[in-house]
């Protein structure tokens, strides 16, 4: 066991490895267009939504086919996932609707322990301790509590002072060389005549159309990117970032410090169909032809081949946290709707974590 929770013990120290950057070209499946996100549009006159491509003075182009904080998102829930989920902490946040109770799981939550959700929760004071102890530079609560915000960050951004935690990982999907497709659409109704069928006709070919009952051109549109210049997955792990993780009683730091590298690591390199499976119209695969690079960075640049694969980062991250001591589940939190309406109150301000508004 010793091995392996030393495996990777020189890229903690305070003279080791700037960041790990990884390298992977991909391929779409089916058609070589795809569609990438959309954006709203910079023109204020101008409502169509557009791509996030930039283009240069030599002729060539880049277009942006998954965001930083997109792929922390996709990466996120793999660890419900992975080793059954022992990895860390599992909380699921039981929110009370009109439609139906739901049950909103807390690796899904795009802001991870700053999101509203988990700020007007029974949960909230936990989470406010926590990070107020991260910023005292003691990272042990949060770990304990929700490891994953130390490894994809978040902006505590609604109490005062704010509160950043960086990410540690740095992923994002772009196509070089794009060229840019339309898309044209027509829409028929099923019926030709209403009237007939019974359907009144008093109102107009827009009222119409709204209910599905007449036909309708589409604007021009969006029809996706090609890249004729691939790709590709650029991501690196800062390693610097990581050695400032620390924990109040100095004998723990190395064990906190190896667990969420763990869990760094098989963020890194746990990459499946489900992953890759970006929206409708973008699904991509790794591409055999080109396997995927793995390199430590020093801080004078130089680059040494670092080996790991998806299996060795999941049994290292599995030691270390059963060394580690990963935090119990919370299967049972409670979204709090009065606390959520109050901090809506134009005189009260925001709402921290854990507090409570005079009504």
């Amino acid at each position: 066991m010793s091995d392996i929770l030393e495996q990777f013990d020189g890229l903690l120290k305070e003279d080791g490895p700037a960041a790990i950057i990884i390298k992977q070209w991909l391929k779409p499946v089916g058609s070589n267009v795809i569609c990438p996100p959309t954006y709203a549009n910079s023109e204020k006159e101008e409502k169509r939504a557009v791509y996030n491509v930039d283009r240069f003075s030599d002729g060539t182009s880049s277009c942006v086919i998954d965001s930083i904080p997109s792929q922390a998102n996709r990466i996120e829930p793999i660890f419900a996932r992975i080793e059954k989920g022992k990895l860390v902490p599992q909380i699921a946040i039981a929110v009370k609707s009109k439609r139906g109770d739901i049950s909103v799981d807390f690796l899904d939550v795009g802001h991870r322990a700053a999101d509203a959700i988990v700020r007007f929760s029974s949960i909230a004071s936990k989470i406010a301790e926590a990070i107020d102890a991260y910023e005292r530079h003691d990272s042990w609560p949060l770990a304990k509590l929700a490891p994953t915000s130390l490894v994809f960050g978040l902006w505590d951004s609604r109490r005062k002072p704010t509160v950043k935690i960086p990410r540690l990982i740095n992923s994002i999907i772009r196509a070089f060389n794009v060229r840019e497709y339309s898309r044209k659409a027509q829409y028929v109704s099923s019926l030709r005549d209403f009237e007939a069928a019974g359907v009144l006709r008093d109102k107009g070919d827009k009222e119409l159309s709204e209910v599905g009952m007449a036909d309708v051109p589409a604007p021009e549109g969006l029809g996706g990117v090609e890249a004729l210049g691939g790709i590709c997955r650029d991501a690196s792990l800062n390693l610097c970032t990581l050695r400032d993780i620390t924990s109040k009683n100095k004998s723990q730091t190395q064990a906190l410090q190896r667990y969420i590298l763990g869990l760094s690591l098989v963020a890194m390199t746990y990459f499946d169909g489900k992953t890759l499976n970006l929206r409708q119209g973008c699904q991509l695969v790794a591409m055999p032809e080109k396997p995927m690079s793995r390199m430590l960075m020093d801080s004078d640049g130089t680059e040494t081949t670092f080996e790991i694969t998806r299996e060795s980062a999941i049994a290292y991250a599995a030691a270390v946290a059963e060394t580690f001591g990963v935090g119990p589940d919370h299967m049972d939190v409670q979204f709090n709707a009065k606390t959520a309406k109050d901090s809506l109150k134009k005189d009260k301000g925001s709402v921290a974590p854990g507090e409570t508004v005079k009504a």
